[in-house]
């Protein structure tokens, strides 16, 4: 790799979903992001990441850490980039915890292309 790569944004996926990651991934590539997977919120956390993260696209519903848990973790620590929460029901309480911890879109699955170009886009400006 080399320094000019290591300087560029990339989008992080955290989902457990094989086939979710492995979607988003195409999507955004085909797009012409660079992206990052993760297959749960604990490999995300001890991952070294060398590249400046665009931003985060976080799946709700993971075994031990839900997304909210690692946004929630990663805010005490001052990690303060933008982030999506992914989940098929997104409950009132649900909502307003993820207000509460700055997350910035909650993309309804499946996923429509448009909605999440937008967001990517958006945060890339």
């Amino acid at each position: 790799m080399t320094k000019t790569e290591d300087r560029r944004s990339v989008v992080i996926v955290v989902d457990d979903d094989e086939a979710v990651r492995e979607s988003l991934r195409f999507l955004l590539e085909t797009a012409g992001f660079d992206v990052d997977t993760f297959a749960s919120a604990c490999q995300f956390l001890s991952a070294a990441h060398g590249r400046r993260p665009l931003c985060l696209l976080v799946d709700q519903h993971m075994p031990q850490l839900t997304g909210l848990d690692l946004l929630q973790r990663l805010r005490e620590t001052g990690y303060t980039v933008p982030a999506a929460l992914m989940t098929g029901s997104p409950s009132t309480s649900l909502m307003r915890r993820a207000k509460e911890l700055g997350v910035q879109e909650i993309l309804e699955k499946p996923l429509p292309d448009d909605v999440l170009f937008r967001f990517v886009h958006k945060v890339s400006r």
